[in-house]
């Protein structure tokens, strides 16, 4: 049994990191955290070992997210904010901004799943190569190639059919 005063004393920051960089709103990253360690806590008797404490609860907290994200489309509100864009700056380069970033999305939206949230967690999460590859329950190294890859992709104008 999980000592879950223990593995939320561990873990709390990787998930938080995890969500936050799955939905940029740290209120939204907070709550969500709060709430995967409470679905931890409701199915702490299901957790059989197979995977890594950290790879179970990021597992959850995806799921939460996804299920946040049903919700707001339900709702028609947007799960991103762009509060990152200052009201000083002239609107000329908050649209280059904008742009820039809607193209970069685009490229990383057509990646594969995984390669897509390699890439959001290395560059939104702040997130090592290390952890990368502890959440996915593989080694650093991979983590290291699939950004690698991923970014190759991006450069090459986001075409998921290759490699």
């Amino acid at each position: 049994m999980l000592d879950m005063d223990s593995v939320y004393r561990e873990y709390v920051t990787v998930v938080y990191k995890f969500l936050l960089s799955l939905c940029y709103e740290e209120d939204m990253a907070e709550e969500l955290t709060q709430e995967t360690f409470y679905q931890a806590v409701r199915s702490a008797n299901r957790y059989d070992g197979s995977c890594k404490v950290s790879t179970w609860l990021c597992q959850i907290a995806k799921h939460l997210w996804y299920q946040e994200v049903e919700h707001r489309k339900r709702k028609g509100t947007s799960p991103l904010t762009e509060d990152i864009l200052s009201k000083d700056m002239p609107v000329e380069d908050r649209f280059n901004i904008r742009e820039e970033k809607m193209e970069l999305f685009r490229k990383v939206h057509v990646l594969d799943e995984t390669a897509k949230e390699v890439v959001l967690l290395r560059v939104t999460g702040a997130f090592s190569f290390k952890e990368i590859g502890e959440l996915f329950g593989k080694n650093e190294n991979w983590a290291r190639v699939t950004y690698y890859r991923a970014k190759q992709k991006i450069v090459k104008g986001g075409n998921h059919d290759e490699v």
